[in-house]
């Protein structure tokens, strides 16, 4: 058995989020398309022996009790196992940008540590570990491209065709409850249609949550508009900040404010770690 595993954990972009509904709880129902990239963080384990679990930050500090060390202890704790591990992070995905790169850290994690421990726990027990972490913990665990209804619990594989993205992330931040809770939030969208969506995956539909994020957030304004004079046709992703453009065609990048954080991603057909629990 291995000692140490190096992973990575990819973002993902919603290619539309449509609100459809509020339940008596208050949650919303959402339907969207979750779509990985290759915009990743890289995560380092290494087993210890001694129970404890302990992080190191390579680039960007995270808090004390992150995503990533919920996971390992979460999982500690359902398998009742007695081994630790160091993990290092380089953290790369930004943070508030809507592409999920908390959630997509704790699947790695529970990927990689049920493996490091060699507990062998079924994918559909980390699945019931990983929703009590985040929303979107799930999606990253079952490796695919999803078509995602409900609260985001309910997923089905989709197929999106291979493409390239700009994706821009302002320097301001979005937390997720102040676009969530604002009372001009649209919550009316008609049902989606997977047929539409497959005929037009990335101009299909549109995010319900733009709008109030613009608002809240001018620098996402900013941001779509210098998509649209390079070209291209931007949209805001999740409930974060950030926003991404199909790519048809070559952009002079070195004219990206330089307030943004930007990549040239390309999706990816299947998680990396796809496999790894059954």
């Amino acid at each position: 058995m291995k000692s140490i595993y190096d992973v990575c954990a990819p973002a993902k972009l919603n290619l539309f989020l449509h609100i459809v509904g509020r339940r008596p709880d208050g949650y919303h129902l959402l339907e969207s398309v979750f779509m990985l990239i290759d915009w990743s963080d890289t995560l380092h384990f290494e087993m210890r022996s001694d129970g404890q679990i302990t992080r190191e930050d390579l680039g960007t500090a995270l808090p004390p009790h992150d995503l990533i060390i919920r996971a390992a202890q979460a999982l500690q704790q359902a398998s009742g196992t007695r081994q630790g591990a160091h993990i290092a992070i380089d953290k790369q995905i930004p943070a508030q940008a809507g592409m999920g790169g908390g959630s997509s850290d704790a699947a790695s994690t529970l990927l990689a540590l049920n493996r490091l421990w060699g507990l062998n726990l079924s994918l559909n027990r980390l699945m019931t570990i990983g929703l009590t972490l985040g929303a979107d913990v799930p999606f990253f665990l079952g490796g695919h491209n999803a078509w995602v209804t409900g609260i985001g619990e309910i997923m089905q594989p989709v197929d999106v065709p291979p493409a390239r993205f700009l994706v821009l992330k302002p320097g301001t931040g979005l937390e997720t409850q102040r676009i969530f809770s604002h009372p001009d939030l649209k919550r009316d969208t008609k049902p989606a249609i997977l047929s539409g969506f497959a005929a037009d995956a990335f101009g299909y539909g549109q995010n319900d949550l733009q709008a109030v994020a613009q608002h809240l957030c001018p620098e996402i304004s900013q941001a779509l508009h210098w998509l649209k004079v390079s070209g291209l046709s931007g949209r805001m992703t999740g409930s974060g900040s950030a926003v991404f453009a199909q790519m048809l065609h070559d952009v002079e990048t070195d004219s990206v404010p330089g307030q943004f954080q930007y990549k040239v991603c390309n999706n990816l057909p299947v998680h990396p770690l796809q496999g790894w629990a059954v």
